[in-house]
């Protein structure tokens, strides 16, 4: 149960993103306005864009890319927001909710839904997070200064008015489980009135991920885990002369890129078997890969296991960036995606 005596502190304020209330919203301000105020004719925020991936990375690393994602973000009518992100800080099997009764953010403190957490906790399918792990833990925390800005500009500045939140981290899954989780968390994502953040970056490349898959012989080779069984063709594309090129001509980078979007490809079907058994494939090394495979269940639970028509309830991804474009194998990066779906 949640124990509204408790705040989470925002630990990582001033390392990972500013901890000057001023400074932090002006930088969020000029992020955002550098996204487009259409996107393919439509207004921002997209009405009924309630369900978003961001990442969880440093500002001055991930800040520009997550801004995509809250300026699509559609809160008008929302009353709870549900926060699911993976655990960095321990091992978890299965899921766990937040014993906080609030986090706090350089702007203010935003409210746990103890009675959300307490509905959860009955299903008798999640744990507590251990509160030295919460306080530990970045990828929840890093959304609320986005979450807060965008509140503000929805609903003014009486933060007493702000919807509270749901912290979920969701930790190693089967596919089976992953189903489980989401269709316990499919109510909730029916209700028009809750919104979900999935707070994931995408591939970690280097050494310290011991993930370094390279292209070798036409397959993609990785080299610390010695698999090769992926042909990947949009990596040719762009080769000028339409000849295809020799493994050395293809740059690492574009390598991670034709991963990533294996993964985005597979989301984008809505299909979460299909998405799950590309993870397996890939390897990718996408943290939040459980947390988007748990809304991805949840999301055919709700529409009923038949997303072939339209686009509700399918992802569009509107921003893909990189930390870093890899040429050596002493480099490293991580990837960035801002995703949306309409509900």
């Amino acid at each position: 149960m949640a124990d509204s005596q408790e705040t989470r502190p925002a630990s990582h304020a001033g390392s990972w993103y500013l901890g000057s209330a001023a400074r932090l919203s002006f930088q969020l301000d000029e992020y955002m306005s550098r996204v487009p105020n259409k996107l393919d004719g439509k207004d921002l925020p997209i009405p009924g864009a309630r369900v978003i991936i961001a990442p969880h990375a440093g500002y001055s690393y991930s800040g520009p890319c997550a801004a995509w994602a809250y300026k699509v973000l559609d809160l008008a009518n929302v009353k709870r927001v549900f926060l699911l992100g993976p655990s960095h800080t321990f091992y978890l099997k299965g899921c766990a909710l937040s014993a906080f009764g609030k986090y706090s953010s350089p702007f203010g403190d935003l409210a746990v839904d103890g009675e959300a957490i307490d509905e959860l906790m009955k299903t008798k399918k999640f744990s507590t997070i251990p509160a030295d792990y919460e306080i530990q833990e970045h990828c929840l925390e890093m959304h609320l200064p986005y979450l807060w800005k965008r509140l503000e500009q929805t609903l003014g500045s009486d933060s007493s008015q702000f919807p509270p939140i749901v912290p979920i981290l969701v930790g190693d899954l089967s596919a089976d489980g992953e189903e489980t989780i989401g269709a316990l968390l499919a109510p909730y994502l029916a209700d028009p009135k809750n919104a979900f953040i999935i707070s994931s970056d995408f591939c970690h490349w280097g050494k310290n991920y011991r993930y370094r898959p390279q292209l070798y012989k036409g397959l993609v080779r990785d080299q610390d885990a010695q698999w090769a069984t992926l042909k990947i063709q949009p990596i040719f594309e762009n080769k000028v002369d339409g000849t295809e090129p020799r493994d050395a001509d293809v740059p690492i980078h574009e390598v991670i890129k034709a991963l990533d979007d294996m993964v985005i490809d597979a989301i984008k079907t809505g299909d979460h078997s299909e998405y799950y058994s590309t993870l397996k494939g890939t390897h990718n090394t996408v943290c939040g890969r459980h947390p988007i495979g748990v809304v991805l269940a949840a999301l055919e639970e709700f529409l009923g296991g038949d997303q072939s028509g339209g686009s509700k309830g399918k992802f569009q991804f509107i921003q893909y960036q990189r930390s870093n474009l890899v040429e050596r194998q002493s480099d490293f990066s991580v990837s960035y995606v801002s995703a949306y779906a309409v509900l």
